[in-house]
């Protein structure tokens, strides 16, 4: 059976804005302009949040199937069809058992990989990530986490500063496992030494990094002007100014800008106490931080609300949602099977109304209940 979507179309070439997007089965089979259609609400390719620790009340930092999965589910009733768990720092025991919890979601595509968010990082730019956990890269630790999750493990993030970091970047990339450079102190030179070496992301860019001076531009200065850099961004209005986030995408385009959430449980729960990482955070006004020294905990946003937030910071609709999906997509090398409307990948879509919110979800060619 076919399935039509009509209205506005946003594809990788612009907006059809008497569009229609035919699905059968769990394809896309074709992508046209009908004059007849009404010019009516919008539809996106479905979201690709590449950097979540969880939501809905539910983590995928202690390693449990069951809360991922319900992350997962809450995430999807968003408009993000694929995500990458993400784990904060923490001994090797966890991030062992997580890959072998994790690895059966992503062979069912409840999960779309594994995303280590340290603990190979800095503990001068360490954030909300706990120093306790923090260490050098181990080539030994992470052969064995590739071997384990069996494809599952698809980005690891790394401060390129620590010993033994470009053997580990060099590692990863060789097993086809994205590097990516984040909560670092490093200076521009190191920063370019880890691209050099294979990092193909900026972890939440600006965050978690020494800060551009005039006489050392740092990571920041490194990633946005490196032309195979994909540069993560929290389009939040708490983790960067919105001059920040229009300057950042004007600067390496939104075919380099993903944006991500980086939410944490409290993503669509009340404010209140929660935890990260072993660490206590307090939300207060939808905005988590440590409840120790206030470090941003992560955040409290879905991809549909970074998308709205994007827009109305001054990014035209078609770049941002390139921003929410194609590029997130293509940052995690999987730009041929999601993350666009075009004939021959997946059937993700949102339909979105007039305001950008969330109408319908479909996945796999299946609309989401």
């Amino acid at each position: 059976m076919t399935v039509r979507v009509n209205g506005k179309v946003v594809t990788p070439t612009g907006v059809v804005r008497q569009g229609c997007v035919e699905v059968r089965g769990d394809r896309i089979t074709a992508v046209a302009e009908y004059p007849s259609v009404r010019d009516g609400h919008w539809v996106v390719p479905g979201f690709v949040d590449i950097h979540t620790h969880g939501g809905g009340g539910h983590t995928f930092t202690t390693g449990d199937a069951d809360s991922a999965r319900a992350a997962a589910a809450f995430h999807l009733g968003h408009g993000t069809t694929s995500l990458l768990a993400s784990l904060v720092s923490a001994p090797f025991e966890l991030m062992r058992s997580a890959t072998t919890a994790f690895a059966p979601l992503v062979n069912e595509g409840v999960l779309a990989g594994i995303h280590f968010e340290g603990p190979y990082l800095s503990a001068a730019r360490c954030g909300a990530q706990n120093p306790q956990f923090l260490r050098d890269p181990s080539t030994d630790e992470l052969t064995e986490l590739i071997k384990l999750g069996d494809g599952a493990v698809r980005m690891v993030t790394i401060a390129p500063e620590r010993a033994g970091a470009l053997a580990a970047i060099e590692l990863l990339t060789g097993h086809g496992v994205v590097a990516a450079v984040g909560h670092t102190d490093a200076t521009y030179e190191q920063t370019r030494a880890a691209i050099a070496a294979g990092a193909s992301v900026g972890t939440h860019v600006f965050n978690g990094m020494r800060p551009v001076h005039h006489r050392e531009p740092g990571p920041v200065v490194a990633l946005l002007s490196t032309p195979n850099v994909i540069c993560e961004l929290v389009a939040d209005g708490v983790h960067l100014h919105d001059g920040t986030l229009t300057f950042a995408t004007s600067t390496a385009g939104p075919e380099r800008c993903a944006l991500i959430t980086d939410a944490m449980a409290a993503a669509g729960m009340p404010d209140g106490e929660y935890e990260l990482g072993g660490q206590a955070v307090t939300v207060a006004d939808g905005v988590a931080r440590l409840a120790g020294d206030g470090a941003i905990a992560g955040s409290t946003l879905t991809m549909d609300a970074a998308l709205r937030h994007a827009v109305a910071a001054g990014i035209p609709v078609p770049d941002a949602v390139r921003m929410v999906s194609t590029t997130p997509a293509l940052a995690i090398g999987l730009g041929d099977q999601v993350g666009a409307l075009q004939p021959g990948l997946r059937a993700d879509l949102v339909v979105l109304d007039n305001d950008l919110n969330v109408v319908r979800v479909m996945r796999g060619g299946t609309w989401v209940q």
